[in-house]
C-alpha cells in the first residue's frame, strides 16, 4: 500500500487542495481490487429478507437499465452538462430509465470526489443553472438523474492555529442547517486533521478528514442539503459514493429524510473478493454476504452495485472458466443470485475502466459481459464511454441487447436457471413477463441438446464474438409483472 501524505497544501487562491488528493483516491480504490488474503467463506445465505414487509423502489419491477453518464475524464470536455444535455435524445432512444450524473458540489480535485462546499454547485462539470436545466430536460424525457453523493469525507477550507485543515466555511445562502463545520465534526480518528468527533463508523478514506455521522447535527445538515438537491435541483435519487467510509444504517435516514425513498438509491459497497494467493476463489459468499449485510443495514433503502457479479464475470471470459458462473447451489455467484432485487450489476465504471483501469474488464470481451448483465436479473448498468466512445460496432450490440432484454420483459427480479456452466461454454435461461432469453457465452461451438429450437419458438436475436442470446416472447412458461415484483 502506497504511502500517502494527508494534510492540505494552499493553492495560493481561493479554495484549498490535497496532497495527492487524487492519488489518494486512486490508491484506495487499487487496494481493494488487488489479490486479498484468503477470508473465511461460508455456505449458506445470512442476510434477513422479508420481501412482503421491505420496501421495494418502483423501478425494480420494470425494465429499468442505467447509464453512468460520465467517465473519470468527463471534466475536461466543459461544460459536461450540456454536452449530456445534447445526448438526450440518444439516450431517451435507447431505452435507458436513469442515468448516474457525477458529483454536483464544488471539490478540491476536478473529479468531484473530494467535495469542499457543498451547496457550491459550480463545479468542473458545469454550474448550478445548467445542471438544473439538465435534470428539468432528463425528466421531461423520462429519465431519473441520480446525483454522485460523497459524504464520507469533506475538504476544509482553512487550517486552525496547528496549520491543520478542519475549518469549514459555508459561503451560499441555503436553507437548513448550516455547514461552517470545525473539528467537531472529523471524526477522532483522523489525527493529522485534528478530528474531535466520535470514532469512524467504517472504513478510513486517506485523502480528506472523514465526516463524523454519528453527529444527529451533521447529519440533519445533510439532510438538509440532499433535500436542496431534489427540490432545487431536480435529482431523484443517490448513488453513495465510498460507502463502506460509514455505518450503513446512515443511508436509512439520508434517504428517508431527503424524500427519495420510492426512487433508486444504491451504494458503492466495494468489498474485497476472496483471492487464492493470485487466483480468484471458487466461493465468494463472503463477498456477497457483506454487500447483503449493508443493504440490510439501510433497512433495505438503497440498491448496491454487484461488485461480486463484476469480479467473478470478467476471470470467467478472461481465463475462458465459465463454471464461475454459477455457485454451490447452481444460482449465480454474485449478489444477483442471492438478492438480484436489490443488485445493480456492471461492466465497468470511471474507476474500474475509463482512463483509471484499476480492475478493468477484458477489453476484448466486454460485449460478452453486456450479453450477461443485459439478459440477467439485477437492474444494470453502462458505463458511458462504452456505449458513446468505443465505437459503433460495440454500440449496436448494447443497444440489441437491450432491446431484447425489453422483449422478453427481463426485469431485477427474473427467474434465472442454469443449464450448464463448465470450462468453455455457460448457459442460462431466464424467464421475463414477455417471453424468455436463452444466453450462451464461451468459445464452445456444439451446444447439443441445449441449443434452442426453431420448432419450440427459440429465434435468435442477438450475437457476437463468444456469445448469442435467443429469446422466446410469449412464452407459456414467462411470468408475469406482479410475480417477477
Amino acid at each position: 500500500m502506497q504511502s500517502l501524505s494527508r494534510p492540505y497544501a494552499s493553492k495560493g487562491v481561493a479554495g484549498v487542495q490535497c496532497v495527492a488528493g487524487r492519488t489518494a483516491v486512486m490508491a484506495r480504490r487499487m487496494t481493494l481490487c488487488r489479490p486479498q488474503a484468503a477470508a473465511v467463506e461460508i455456505d449458506t445465505v445470512n442476510h434477513t429478507i422479508d420481501e412482503l414487509d421491505s420496501p421495494t423502489p418502483g423501478h425494480l419491477g420494470t425494465d429499468g437499465i442505467m447509464l453512468q453518464g460520465f467517465h473519470w475524464e468527463s471534466h475536461k470536455t466543459h461544460p459536461w452538462y450540456n454536452n449530456i444535455k445534447q445526448k438526450i435524445p440518444e439516450i431517451q432512444g435507447a431505452g435507458f430509465t436513469h442515468i448516474w450524473l457525477p458529483p454536483p458540489s464544488q471539490s478540491v480535485s476536478p473529479e468531484g470526489y473530494m467535495p469542499g462546499q457543498l451547496y457550491n454547485l459550480t463545479s468542473a462539470y458545469g454550474n448550478e443553472q445548467q445542471l438544473v436545466e439538465l435534470n428539468e430536460a432528463l425528466k421531461a424525457a423520462g429519465i431519473a438523474p441520480l446525483a454522485d453523493i460523497v459524504i464520507n469525507h469533506r475538504c476544509a477550507d482553512s487550517q486552525d492555529e496547528q496549520g491543520r485543515w478542519n475549518n469549514y466555511h459555508d459561503d451560499h445562502d441555503h436553507e437548513g442547517h448550516s455547514i461552517d463545520w470545525g473539528q467537531w465534526a472529523i471524526t477522532c480518528d483522523d489525527h493529522e486533521f485534528g478530528g474531535q468527533g466520535n470514532k469512524d463508523t467504517g472504513d478510513d478514506f486517506w485523502g480528506a478528514p472523514d465526516l463524523d455521522h454519528t453527529n444527529s447535527h451533521l447529519r440533519e445538515a445533510l439532510v438538509h442539503w440532499l433535500q436542496h438537491l431534489r427540490d432545487n435541483v431536480g435529482f431523484t435519487g443517490w448513488r453513495f459514493d465510498f460507502a463502506r467510509g460509514y455505518a450503513a444504517k446512515y443511508i436509512q435516514q439520508y434517504v428517508e429524510g431527503s424524500g427519495t425513498q420510492d426512487d433508486l438509491n444504491v451504494g458503492e459497497v466495494w468489498t474485497d473478493l476472496h483471492w487464492d494467493d493470485t487466483t480468484l476463489g471458487p466461493n465468494q459468499n463472503d463477498a456477497r454476504q457483506r454487500i447483503c449485510d449493508w443493504i440490510d443495514g439501510t433497512k433495505r433503502r438503497s440498491t448496491a452495485f454487484d461488485f461480486v457479479t463484476k469480479g467473478v464475470l470478467q476471470e470467467a471470459v478472461k481465463n475462458c472458466e465459465y463454471w464461475r458462473l454459477a455457485d454451490g447451489q447452481n444460482m449465480a455467484p454474485g449478489l444477483i443470485g442471492w438478492w438480484p432485487q436489490r443488485a445493480v450489476t456492471f461492466v465497468d465504471n470511471h474507476d474500474t475502466g475509463s482512463t483509471q483501469r484499476h480492475w478493468e474488464f477484458p477489453r476484448d470481451r466486454v460485449a460478452q459481459g453486456y450479453a450477461y448483465i443485459l439478459s440477467h436479473p439485477g437492474m444494470p448498468c453502462i458505463a458511458f464511454d462504452h456505449y458513446f466512445d468505443w465505437g459503433s460496432k460495440l454500440r449496436k450490440e448494447i443497444d440489441t441487447l437491450m432491446q431484447v432484454r425489453r422483449d422478453a420483459g427481463i426485469v431485477a427480479k427474473s427467474k434465472l436457471e442454469i443449464l450448464c456452466a463448465e470450462g468453455d461454454m455457460y448457459v442460462g435461461r431466464v424467464t421475463g413477463t414477455k417471453g424468455s432469453l436463452m444466453l450462451k457465452l464461451g468459445p464452445r461451438y456444439d451446444m447439443g441438446e441445449l441449443v434452442p429450437k426453431e420448432e419450440d419458438g427459440w429465434a435468435k436475436a442477438a450475437k457476437g464474438k463468444d456469445y448469442c442470446v435467443w429469446l422466446k416472447q410469449n412464452d407459456e412458461g414467462a411470468a408475469t409483472e406482479a410475480e417477477q415484483q
